[in-house]
């Protein structure tokens, strides 16, 4: 087992670029799950998530290691396929995902004025609402959920602006992906760019995922990078959930500060320690 870091000694942010927080967990599909439950389900949010939609569910994605396999358990049946449910709070910062194999919960940044909550209140809203939606399996005796994995996903806009203005001063965020520009060179001006980086987590416990692509949001172009950790390793209990998301969290935020230039930290995302 390993323990998690002190949050309060990690890495920190006044003013960080950080647009979404999503914690998931993947468990064996409860076939049982049908559509008119979700209904019964929406009560027990209301009145806090007042909001819903619908989305495609997400197809399941398992770690692997070595000669593990890891499969989720779906019977083949003539049930038709359930969407993924959003329930949306009022001001469009929080967001719970239900399908048949997934629960997730996250927050966006939908307004300048939105402050990220940070961590260590978004797991305690992530294992309260778990809590909740175990207690209506139960209460409509659909059985318990089995995780399967867990998955921690950080995802940050940085804009055009102080920290780099082309393609080309990605270097100037992140280091370790300097662009060589040099006009004489064949290549000399991307149009578009993409790189993920993987870093395996001890112990089995999960994968990093660390990519940083150009996306041009609301006409204005900005860098995404996205942080994601995914895996269980021996975590697989309910109680202990809550230690693989620390560990997750963890990774992130030192990641983070590894991979982005040390002075834009100081300087414009303000860090603290």
């Amino acid at each position: 087992m390993i323990a998690g870091a002190d949050i309060k000694k990690l890495p920190s942010y006044e003013q960080p670029p950080l647009t979404e927080v999503a914690c998931s967990v993947l468990f064996n599909s409860i076939e049982g799950l049908l559509s008119p439950y979700l209904g019964l389900l929406w009560q027990r949010f209301q009145p806090e998530y007042p909001f819903c939609d619908d989305a495609a569910p997400i197809d399941p994605r398992i770690e692997v290691f070595g000669e593990q396999v890891i499969e989720p358990m779906v019977e083949l049946t003539n049930i038709p396929q359930l969407p993924r449910v959003w329930l949306i709070n009022n001001d469009g910062t929080r967001i719970i995902q239900i399908q048949r194999d997934r629960f997730v919960h996250n927050w966006r940044k939908n307004s300048p004025e939105s402050e990220y909550p940070r961590y260590g209140n978004l797991i305690k809203g992530f294992q309260e609402h778990l809590s909740n939606f175990d207690a209506f399996l139960a209460e409509v005796e659909l059985g318990k959920i089995q995780p399967l994995q867990y998955e921690l996903t950080y995802v940050n806009q940085i804009p055009r602006g102080d920290a780099w203005s082309t393609i080309e001063d990605i270097g100037k965020v992140f280091p370790d992906f300097a662009w060589k520009a040099n006009p004489q060179r064949f290549l000399s001006h991307p149009q578009n760019i993409s790189w993920t980086t993987v870093f395996e987590l001890p112990d089995k416990l999960g994968r990093l995922r660390a990519s940083v692509k150009y996306a041009v949001l609301n006409n204005h172009p900005n860098l995404v990078f996205e942080l994601t950790v995914r895996g269980i390793g021996s975590y697989t209990s309910r109680e202990a959930l809550q230690n693989w998301f620390d560990i997750g969290h963890e990774w992130i935020v030192c990641a983070f500060a590894d991979l982005t230039d040390e002075e834009i930290q100081t300087k414009i995302w303000k860090r603290r320690g």
